[in-house]
C-alpha cells in the first residue's frame, strides 16, 4: 500500500502542520504496511532547508531515514506546463492518492491549499480499504475500526451466514426491504 500526498510549496503554514502530523502518524501507517511519499514542486535544496525546522527529527522510519515519509521534488519549471510549454493556471491545491498493492488507485482527495488534510481520516480510510479488499464487507457512514460492517449486497444470505459466524443482522427500514445487512468486523 502507498500514499502519495502533494503540497503546493515548502514553508507554507498548512503544509508544515500536515508534514508534522504525517511524521507523527508514520508508525501507524507502517503498522498497516503503508509507505508514504510527499511530493512538492520545490527544489531539493528548499526541502533540506525546510527539514532543518525539525519536522523529521522526532521519528525514525523503519528504513533508518529521518522522518516518516519520503520526499520527492520536481523542478517548478516542469510543473504546470503542457507539452507545448503553455503555462497552466491552477489554484494551489493539495492532493492525496492511496494505491493498493495491485498498484491501482484506490482513493484520491483534492483539498484547497487553505484546508489542512485530516490524516486521522486518511488512516481510517486506509483501514476501510484494507478490510474491504480482503473481506466481503463494506464500511458504513462514520465507520471506525471495530464497529460493525456491512455485508456486501452480492453475497447470498446462506453464504453470509457461513462466512460471518458471529452473525448477520438486518436493519429494519420503512420500506421493509432487508438489504442493510451488518456483521461484527471480521
Amino acid at each position: 500500500w502507498g500514499i502519495l500526498f502533494s503540497h503546493p510549496r515548502d514553508f507554507t503554514p498548512v503544509c508544515t502542520t500536515e508534514l508534522g502530523r504525517a511524521a507523527k502518524l508514520a508508525p501507524e501507517f507502517s503498522k498497516r504496511n503503508v509507505k508514504m511519499i510527499a511530493l512538492s514542486i520545490d527544489s531539493v535544496q528548499d526541502h533540506l532547508s525546510w527539514s532543518k525546522l525539525g519536522l523529521w527529527e522526532k521519528k525514525k522510519s523503519s528504513q533508518g531515514r529521518k522522518g516518516g515519509a519520503a520526499g520527492l521534488s520536481r523542478s517548478s519549471r516542469a510543473v504546470g506546463q503542457t507539452s507545448s510549454a503553455q503555462p497552466l493556471t491552477l489554484s494551489p491545491c493539495a492532493q492525496v492518492f492511496v494505491f493498493g498493492p495491485d498498484k491501482k488507485l484506490k482513493l484520491s482527495i483534492l483539498y484547497p491549499a487553505t484546508t489542512g488534510r485530516n490524516f486521522d481520516e486518511i488512516l481510517r480510510v486506509v483501514d476501510s480499504l484494507q478490510l474491504t479488499a480482503y473481506k466481503k464487507v463494506a464500511t458504513p457512514v462514520d465507520w471506525k475500526p471495530g464497529d460493525s460492517v456491512m455485508v456486501v449486497p452480492t453475497l447470498p444470505d446462506e453464504e453470509a451466514k457461513k462466512l460471518f459466524p458471529k452473525g448477520v443482522f438486518t436493519k429494519d427500514l420503512p420500506s421493509g426491504k432487508k438489504y442493510l445487512r451488518y456483521t461484527p468486523q471480521p
